[in-house]
């Protein structure tokens, strides 16, 4: 919508229906809500969200958001079905011509995309453009197409979620459980959530990241009902709405841009490594790229890469060398107390989790991202040559 707002001619393919489900946990973190803010969508069909409740063992805090400037000091719960929807409305109305049930594939000229084939059950159609936002997720077969792959050294997680009736439905915190084992006793790096939507349900869902022992025999339906048996008494979880459904989450890719094309979102590997989360990612990638393309079609591309990267590379990869470090049994289990052992260190947590730290970052919370980044960086030869093999 950025970019049908500053008078270019955009045409949005949407491979379902309009208001389809994507599947995910649904969170919208504060910084989310300042990149809604910022495309002028309000946010009054969500659930607010005042914070985080974050579970170790028996260790339990309660964090607000915090009152930082940069972002509101609220998050929101809003499922995918109805966000989306929001989104694609908002697109419609700023100008974009927007097309559901449309597949489409990038247009090679050499190695540039010069724009892209729409397969719909009416016919094919081949459509120029001047830029091609790659927004489709985890890798796939667009991807492959364009470099725009999963780097195979780098850690990837799986997710999976459900809903279920709960009279917390309303709660106005996120739950995260640190503290995940699977069927055979072994803890798992990940977590377990409960997100209320504030509509009678709650989204409930486990993640997991690929630098665990047995990742490749890990069940993840196993893992969710293990989980739903901890949470189901407390929250007075009624049965599954819905079978629960999976996804990937990709954490990295080797290239996000070339010559007539970039990528966002999860396409572009912006994922937080530590909890999964992307939305706010996607949001703010898809206004930089829509930005760079309205200053300059022809260097957007490549600005564009450049900027993500000085905004978000340091983090996200701090995140991809701490899955290692918490990928080794020895280390997950003491890692997870100090990340609430004390307030001071469980607020810095509260800051990772909810998408708040980047290259901008002030005071205690950007200092420690810098303190990580050099030492994980010196730690993580030996971390990968260590990590547990599926």
């Amino acid at each position: 919508m950025t970019a049908a707002r500053g008078g270019a001619s955009v045409v949005l393919l949407e491979q379902g229906e309009r208001g389809r489900d994507k599947i995910c946990g649904d969170g919208l973190t504060p910084r989310a809500v300042a990149a809604m803010d910022a495309l002028g969508v309000p946010l009054d069909g969500a659930h607010r969200i005042a914070g985080l409740r974050m579970m170790a063992g028996r260790q339990v805090r309660e964090l607000p958001w915090p009152a930082s400037g940069r972002f509101p000091d609220h998050g929101a719960v809003w499922p995918r079905r109805r966000l989306d929807a929001a989104l694609i409305d908002a697109a419609a109305e700023a100008g974009a011509d927007v097309r559901f049930s449309s597949s489409a594939q990038p247009v090679l000229d050499g190695d540039r995309v010069t724009g892209v084939t729409v397969e719909t059950s009416s016919g094919t159609e081949e459509i120029d453009a001047g830029m091609v936002v790659v927004a489709a997720g985890a890798p796939g077969a667009v991807a492959r197409l364009v470099g725009a792959t999963r780097d195979p050294d780098e850690p990837f997680g799986l997710a999976i979620r459900t809903y279920a009736e709960t009279p917390r439905h309303a709660e106005d915190m996120l739950e995260a459980c640190l503290t995940l084992r699977d069927t055979d006793g072994r803890a798992v790096p990940g977590y377990g959530w409960m997100f209320p939507c504030g509509d009678g349900t709650v989204n409930i869902g486990v993640g997991a990241l690929s630098t665990m022992k047995g990742f490749k025999k890990l069940n993840l339906n196993t893992l969710l009902e293990s989980y739903r048996g901890v949470v189901g008494d407390a929250w007075s979880l009624g049965p599954n709405l819905e079978r629960p459904r999976a996804w990937r989450l990709p954490m990295s890719t080797v290239r996000r841009h070339g010559p007539g094309w970039v990528a966002i979102g999860d396409a572009a590997g912006l994922v937080n490594p530590m909890n999964g989360e992307g939305i706010d990612y996607g949001l703010e990638s898809g206004m930089l790229a829509a930005e760079r393309f309205l200053a300059d079609p022809a260097s957007a591309p490549e600005v564009y890469d450049r900027l993500i990267g000085e905004r978000f590379d340091a983090f996200l990869r701090t995140g991809r060398r701490f899955a290692f470090v918490i990928g080794h049994p020895a280390l997950l289990r003491p890692g997870l107390r100090l990340a609430v052992g004390t307030q001071a260190i469980a607020g810095i947590t509260l800051q990772v989790m909810g998408n708040l730290v980047d290259a901008d970052t002030p005071g205690a919370s950007g200092r420690v991202l810098r303190v990580a980044d050099r030492l994980l960086g010196v730690a993580d030869p030996l971390l990968r040559r260590t990590r547990a093999r599926a």
